[in-house]
């Protein structure tokens, strides 16, 4: 499921998403967004950071690569507050670290989550990138 599915700032150090919490969202129970699916829309922001450098910059419908991202570690997360139906969260991502081979990308990304001023969630994560 789409969990970012707006974006007004990319580029090869940071990213920034927006997300509505819709009640037909897998992640929500009870009129909240879970903690699952707060680390799930912390990931793709932060996924995109790193996985724009396997598409080619022409692409603008994102068909030039199959990529595949996986979270290996959380290092941090606090989750101050979860989200409502109705509510839309702001979510900041913010690279630390990247090491790139042949095979895959890794990378260290720390991830914010707002709702208006307020900070929901902070966290940073690990991540493996390839191409499938």
């Amino acid at each position: 499921m789409l969990m970012a599915a707006f974006m007004p700032y990319l580029d090869q150090e940071s990213s920034q998403t927006h997300f509505k919490i819709d009640d037909s969202c897998i992640f929500v129970q009870n009129g909240l967004l879970s903690e699952t699916g707060l680390i799930e829309n912390a990931a793709q922001t932060c996924a995109t950071i790193v996985g724009q450098s396997f598409y080619d910059p022409n692409d603008t419908e994102g068909t030039s690569s199959n990529v595949v991202g996986y979270i290996s570690a959380i290092k941090k997360i606090e989750i101050l507050r979860l989200p409502k139906v109705g509510d839309t969260i702001v979510t900041n991502g913010k690279l630390l670290s990247r090491y790139d081979n042949e095979a895959f990308s890794s990378c260290t990304i720390a991830s914010t989550t707002f709702i208006k001023e307020e900070l929901i969630v902070a966290c940073t994560l690990n991540f493996l990138i390839h191409e499938h």
